[in-house]
């Protein structure tokens, strides 16, 4: 794989305003890309603080090892971050968690790398995968799935009304032959797609809802999340920054269930005090400044949302 861009951290400030609540505690960055919060996460910590990052990415596994040489407070493991628990527990840190960062999405190197295949901006093969020595690459799922099936994940994961156009589109010309280059697929969805929305490139929604299907992005957080609240020490926090509505709704959803509590039937009479929340939200949504939009436009989508467990 060839050489990645730098990426900047979003919400940088306003995540470590909310994260890092003791010099001393536990931390986990569940998504370390590049580094960029995990290293203003330990800038943040005494000598007894330790930090756990996780990526997918090999070449983010690579960078991170570098700063595991330099300090001992660091440690990072290859996974999805829908090994928490797992992780947690083969560092006896099992409650003792004090705060735990998802940063969501892809990373401006993955996205800047033409090999990775994540964007149509620079032609390259069409794969996407957080990690390309596992799993199923976009072409050979596009080469193998159902017309049906990928209309499905435009819509459900893209919010592509041209969905089954496109689905259309892609298996006529699989008929012809493969569909191996970012580029190739670009040109196939801008021919599908009769109106545009302005200023967004015609295949924006479905290299979007492509990636987070392959790398079951989704299913993903919502196994993390799961196991945010038993790894998290009474008041840890919970961070989220999302950068999709639905990648959003799932943090929003959970946290809200968390800070109500137990389900019970309607009609049931119970007291707020026997409802056991086990988190609080933590004021409310933040969105960047104007000021960090201008100086780095991929910011613009970006929520973040904060979560703080109950003892």
């Amino acid at each position: 794989m060839s050489k990645t861009g730098t990426h900047r951290p979003v919400l940088l400030k306003e995540a470590l305003e909310a994260l890092v609540i003791s010099g001393s505690g536990r931390y986990v960055d569940g998504t370390f890309g590049r580094g960029g919060h995990s290293q203003s996460i330990l800038g943040q910590l005494d000598k007894e603080g330790r930090l756990l990052a996780i990526d997918k990415d090999p070449e983010a596994i690579a960078a991170g090892r570098k700063l595991v040489e330099t300090d001992d407070r660091f440690s990072i493991e290859q996974a999805s971050f829908s090994a928490l628990e797992h992780l947690v527990r083969m560092r006896e840190w099992q409650g003792r968690i004090n705060g735990i960062l998802l940063d969501l999405g892809v990373s401006s190197p993955q996205l800047d790398d033409p090999n990775r295949g994540f964007s149509f901006l620079n032609d390259g093969p069409l794969d996407m995968r957080m990690d390309y020595s596992q799993g199923v690459g976009a072409a050979e799922w596009l080469a193998t799935a159902k017309s049906s099936e990928i209309a499905n994940v435009l819509y459900r994961y893209g919010d592509e009304r041209f969905s089954r156009r496109i689905a259309n589109a892609v298996t006529r010309a699989l008929e012809e032959g493969p569909i191996e280059t970012t580029g190739k697929l670009a040109d196939l969805i801008a021919g599908a797609v009769p109106r545009r929305e302005k200023g967004k490139h015609p295949a924006t929604r479905s290299f979007q809802a492509i990636r987070i299907h392959i790398n079951s992005e989704l299913s993903d957080l919502e196994a993390c999340l799961s196991q945010a609240v038993d790894v998290l020490a009474p008041g840890g926090r919970l961070v989220v920054i999302s950068f999709h509505s639905l990648e959003d709704r799932v943090a929003k959803r959970f946290i809200r269930d968390q800070a109500r509590g137990d389900w019970f039937p309607a009609g049931v009479p119970v007291r707020e005090s026997e409802m056991q929340p086990r988190m609080k939200s933590v004021g409310k949504a933040v969105y960047p400044s104007e000021a960090e939009v201008a100086a780095n436009p991929r910011a613009r989508s970006a929520v973040m949302r904060v979560a703080e467990r109950l003892g």
